[in-house]
């Protein structure tokens, strides 16, 4: 599988909000309950996905088709998805060098994420460190950090 990885398209919208949507119910529903899964899904629909490109860089990893996406605002990074029948096949790991080294470029010196249960071990083997944990209007998340190695 040849997976390349560029800018969000409107076009994109409605297959990332599927992918979202996907993990949210069959993957994040593991550590969360029904009613915060079901604002999340509420949350990122397509619409919102296509606002949300006017204020972050949203990036997406595409074969054939949208597989995942990805999105910072400066160095802190939003909405980590990829399609559950795809995970473990380095998808996620690839989105996020390709963010990181953008950051990196832009003259960031550090990554900030806020991950969810279900995300938390994948930042940690991508070498973040929990800072703090805190509650948001989607639940419990971990605050993450990584320093950025610059080009």
């Amino acid at each position: 599988m040849t997976i390349g990885v560029r800018p969000f398209r409107p076009g994109d919208a409605p297959r990332v909000a599927e992918i979202v949507r996907r993990c949210l119910r069959e993957v994040n529903s593991r550590d969360y309950p029904a009613h915060i899964i079901d604002k999340m899904c509420a949350h990122f629909t397509a619409e919102r996905f296509t606002e949300l490109s006017r204020s972050r860089l949203i990036s997406v990893a595409e074969d054939t088709r949208v597989l995942g996406t990805v999105s910072r605002e400066g160095n802190t990074i939003y909405s980590m998805f990829v399609d559950p029948d795809l995970a473990g096949r380095g998808i996620g790991r690839q989105l996020m060098e390709h963010i990181e080294a953008e950051a990196a470029r832009d003259g960031f010196g550090h990554m900030e994420t806020g991950a969810s249960i279900t995300a938390h071990h994948f930042y940690l083997k991508l070498g973040y460190t929990d800072v703090r944990e805190t509650e948001t209007e989607f639940g419990f998340n971990y605050i993450l950090h990584k320093p950025l190695a610059h080009p």
